[in-house]
């Protein structure tokens, strides 16, 4: 019954000592990842390069013509981190799971400014049946688009009156709700704590700032919530294993994928109504949009490519190859290029958007499966699972 919570008690018994090399299923994305990793030897080390200054020449230079050269690791937390997100106020978000319980703050000299628990007193904020204190396991964050908060999803919850949580490999119903944790920036506390479905994995913010969404891993639907109360509102049916989401520039449309399936939900978040985008490919797991809304893009983890799909015609227009195991991406503020994390290569790739070929492909840590983009510094950072954050410059022409 509780065959998560074991393993998570293996793994941070074995944490720092265990072997390389976790198999794992092309779907499941999460908590068995993780359990067999160490950090790498290699990354115990930091700086290489300081600090860059941000130059008007850099912002006329097309992204796919800039190439990206390696400018930091950190390995300061501690970390485990399954994502980060860039603020764009200077901040970065690491999300470590439930192998450190924590989400570790840094800024743009590379400094950790914070480790927030993920520990809670659930009846302090309105919540019965789970006494004393709760935790969490920070899965991935959003930023609202003014800047001010922080919402991060959690794995499942750890405490009192948590029975029966899902898994990455559950089938749908039955298993505990988990929580989304709003982060003040100011203060770098948990500010708000809202209940959604069971094993909450991405997260994302509306580009109004008017909802927030989760995508239900063990629901196998979308949880609703309206910033401005905190409350969910609805729950809409996607299918098996949701994970990634994009919202539209105009926050009526959000795209949502079905990673058990080969198929991305089109959901109308005024009716709740659902669409589809059908065959896009095996495993599709994180969705980015570009800054038109023109295309969607979509790691397609099951076979190793990612997927370009005009969004007009709703159809693939072009896939490239991107080994092995393409989990999370992110896009240059122009539009112009890709970086993809490929988390059995231990490597990123940068896919030039126009004609979805690769350009460059760089090493990172031992997996890495997360990534953001700093607009204003032009940087791009990895959150590799083994335990370290490797960031590249994306500057030099």
């Amino acid at each position: 019954m509780r065959a998560l919570a074991t393993a998570a008690l293996l793994a941070t018994a074995t944490f720092a000592t265990a072997c390389a090399g976790a198999t794992v299923d092309s779907v499941a994305d999460d908590a068995v990842e993780v359990a067999t990793d160490r950090p790498d030897p290699q990354v115990a080390t930091t700086t290489t390069t300081p600090p860059s200054t941000t130059t008007t020449t850099i912002d006329t230079i097309p992204s796919d013509q800039r190439v990206m050269s390696k400018a930091q690791v950190i390995t300061a937390g501690p970390l485990t981190p399954k994502s980060v997100e860039a603020s764009n106020g200077g901040l970065f978000f690491a999300q470590n799971m439930i192998y450190s319980h924590t989400v570790t703050v840094y800024d743009r000299s590379f400094a950790l400014v914070k480790q927030i628990p993920d520990t809670v007193n659930l009846a302090e904020w309105g919540f019965e049946g789970h006494p004393g204190e709760s935790k969490g396991g920070p899965v991935e964050m959003a930023f609202s688009h003014d800047g001010t908060k922080a919402y991060v999803s959690n794995y499942q919850m750890y405490g009192a009156g948590f029975d029966n949580p899902g898994d990455d490999k559950c089938n749908k119903g039955g298993w505990d709700n988990s929580f989304l944790y709003r982060i003040d920036t100011a203060s770098l506390a948990i500010d708000q704590v809202i209940e959604v479905g069971p094993v909450p994995k991405y997260v994302a913010v509306t580009p109004d700032d008017s909802t927030v969404l989760a995508s239900n891993w063990c629901g196998y639907d979308l949880s609703v919530v309206d910033a401005a109360t905190g409350k969910e509102t609805r729950r809409i049916d996607i299918g098996r294993f949701p994970r990634g989401i994009a919202v539209m520039p105009d926050s009526r449309t959000a795209f949502v994928a079905a990673m058990g399936t080969k198929d991305i939900a089109v959901v109308n978040l005024a009716s709740g109504a659902v669409e589809w985008i059908k065959g896009v490919g095996q495993g599709p797991r994180h969705l980015v949009l570009d800054p038109k809304g023109q295309f969607l893009y979509a790691t397609l983890n099951g076979e190793g490519k990612v997927a370009k799909i005009d969004v007009a015609t709703r159809t693939v227009v072009a896939k490239v190859a991107s080994p092995s195991q393409p989990r999370s991406m992110t896009i240059a503020p122009d539009g112009g290029s890709l970086y993809v994390v490929n988390y059995d290569s231990d490597a990123m790739s940068k896919i030039r958007t126009s004609d979805m070929q690769q350009i460059q492909r760089v090493p990172t840590g031992h997996h890495p499966i997360g990534i953001t983009y700093d607009k204003v510094d032009h940087r791009v950072w990895v959150a590799c699972y083994s335990g370290s954050l490797y960031v590249f410059d994306d500057a030099a022409p």
